[in-house]
């Protein structure tokens, strides 16, 4: 099995209004050819707000088509009666590529189970969408305590699809910290939560306050980074962009 490509994605949250968002895509289009020239070349991928959506689909196509599109949710269903879902038809449709499913804030705040998402990342993959499922447990512990929190959340997404999964492992206890989590408790995590995906083609990104020098601290045991604000300044997704690439 060839080893996963290395990624670096971005979420803007709710952060930015949609003027911003734009503003953010067109400043951030040349670091497209970036990722594609570092040594190791780099799968760049951004997730803003719905409404920026088709927007950025457009500048991407046009300006950067190797920066891949993600959504930040969707429903298990294509059509029908479902009033403020979002189809993962249409998602697709736009011009999606990926969509972001089960972060700690829609587990928290919504009520997401892993049935739920188990079911979203069924509806992702069945419209050409590769499910990008948030994983992480709550309270920090050992390998094996992340492995008890964590391996229900992946078998649920695992038994529900068939191909390509991206996990962003992401302790919920280092979300939004000043610090990420160790980088030693991060490779022990990782390196535990690949043994239960078997023959699977997964890629795992670790995600949780990381910024410059996370990665590299972790080279060879993650595939990537899944940012959040930190990346919000576009000179310092550079920076991160130029470690992974190394």
């Amino acid at each position: 099995m060839s080893p996963p490509h290395l990624t670096v994605g971005v979420s803007l949250k709710m952060y930015f209004t949609h003027a911003q968002t734009s503003s953010y895509i067109r400043t951030i289009l040349p670091l497209g050819a970036h990722a594609l020239t570092r040594a190791h070349p780099v799968d760049l991928f951004i997730v803003p707000d719905f409404l920026s959506l088709s927007a950025a689909s457009t500048l991407l196509r046009l300006e950067a088509p190797n920066i891949k599109l993600g959504a930040q949710d969707c429903f298990w269903e294509d059509d029908g009666a479902f009033t403020g879902e979002v189809s993962p038809r249409v998602l697709k449709e736009i011009g999606c590529q990926m969509v972001e499913l089960g972060h700690a804030e829609r587990r928290r705040m919504f009520g997401e189970t892993d049935e739920h998402v188990a079911r979203k990342a069924q509806a992702a993959e069945r419209n050409g969408l590769i499910p990008l499922v948030c994983i992480g447990e709550v309270v920090r512990g050992s390998a094996q305590d992340v492995l008890r929190a964590c391996k229900r959340q992946i078998y649920a997404v695992l038994e529900a699809t068939k191909g390509e999964i991206i996990f962003a492992y992401e302790p919920v206890w280092a979300i939004g910290q000043s610090e990420p989590a160790g980088a030693g408790y991060v490779v022990d995590a990782v390196k535990a939560l690949r043994g239960v995906c078997g023959e699977r083609k997964v890629r795992f990104l670790y995600g949780g306050s990381a910024g410059p020098g996370t990665f590299e601290a972790m080279r060879g045991a993650v595939d990537g980074l899944f940012l959040g604000r930190f990346a919000h300044d576009p000179e310092r997704l550079r920076e991160v962009i130029t470690e992974v690439g190394m």
